[in-house]
């Protein structure tokens, strides 16, 4: 089974790329991140005519998930125990940033877009950690659950867990995504039991996820790894090839992220 994760940077924008991502890399189930848009107002015939199931969350103009799936899609879950609210006090909502379901040979895939932090005395950032910190109980309740789950986190985290994954740290002293809190969050999730199944077939330094827009980011290889696949010990064993696909970064109306696959035999 092939899945892959990818922070579209609006849906409705990117319908024929991702199509055409699918049916080029013969991608049975896609999460998605970033769709910018609420259910009804996405149209999913490409993609209901090409065999997928969907499953889509969104609230409005910003955030939003989804999962593509053409082996199954059941028991579709947005929210998890202790996940915050924004603003975390009587007005916040939960934002539609998770959504999973099972697919395939029952596994649990989850669909995540990470609050970004903004900055770091914001209280946006303090939201991301214990959103982050919602994810680790999670996985460790699926866990003690059942050892031998089948779950993979996929997504936009946000998060920059390594020096090598961004251009220069310098750039990003005093700024989110590689301060010591996020970094302890990431790795906690790791260390419950969910490996990241990508890293060991396409190591570091230089190897990222996302360019900004701005800059000429991309042209100078100026990127960040921040796109993720973490999965339970019965998945990590059952990985048999991953990669990033940088190439979708390219041309006239990308997203500014690259989508991440991986090969499972289950």
């Amino acid at each position: 089974m092939r899945i892959a994760t990818w922070n579209i940077n609006s849906l409705r924008a990117r319908t024929e790329r991702v199509s055409a991502f699918l049916e080029r890399h013969d991608v049975d189930v896609l999460a998605l991140q970033e769709l910018k848009a609420r259910p009804e107002q996405l149209d999913l015939s490409v993609f209901e005519a090409a065999g997928y199931a969907c499953a889509m969350h969104g609230l409005n103009q910003w955030n939003g998930v989804g999962i593509l799936s053409r082996v199954g899609l059941e028991d579709v879950r947005t929210e998890v125990e202790a996940l915050p609210t924004y603003p975390e006090d009587e007005t916040g909502v939960l934002e539609a940033r998770m959504i999973s379901g099972i697919v395939g040979d029952g596994l649990r895939l989850w669909s995540l877009y990470v609050p970004n932090g903004r900055e770091i005395d914001h209280p946006h950032y303090a939201y991301k950690l214990r959103w982050l910190d919602a994810v680790c109980a999670e996985g460790e309740r699926a866990l003690a659950a059942d050892p031998e789950t089948r779950t993979i986190f996929a997504g936009d985290f946000n998060v920059a867990p390594l020096d090598e994954d961004v251009w220069d740290m310098a750039a990003f002293e005093g700024a989110t995504h590689v301060t010591e809190p996020e970094r302890a969050a990431f790795w906690a999730i790791v260390d419950a039991g969910y490996a990241d199944l990508v890293r060991p077939y396409a190591p570091g330094p230089g190897v990222y996820t996302y360019w900004d827009y701005q800059a000429l980011r991309f042209p100078k290889k100026e990127g960040m790894r921040i796109d993720f696949a973490l999965g339970s010990p019965a998945v990590q064993r059952a990985v048999v090839d991953a990669r990033i696909d940088r190439d979708e970064r390219k041309g006239k109306g990308a997203s500014d992220h690259a989508p991440v696959i991986v090969d499972l035999e289950l």
